[in-house]
């Protein structure tokens, strides 16, 4: 074998670490309209909770990304 190891190893850490966020993401998202959806009354409220929400899951992404290059 040839190559460098390192590289698949920091592509599998990424890769994995993108799936929990990426899951996440669509629960958030899907149940945000679904509630709009219910009570638009709400939507401003919910809107807003859910960037937030985004922001946090978003955050786990990009831990996983800096960790792909530490690793």
């Amino acid at each position: 074998m040839t190559g460098d190891i390192g590289s698949i190893g920091a592509g599998l850490v990424f890769g994995l670490g993108a799936i929990g966020p990426g899951i996440g993401l669509g629960f958030l998202i899907g149940k945000a309209i679904e509630s709009m959806a219910r009570q638009p009354e709400a939507a401003g409220m919910v809107r807003t909770t859910m960037f937030l929400g985004i922001a946090f899951v978003e955050a786990l992404a990009l831990f996983g990304f800096v960790l792909a290059f530490i690793v």
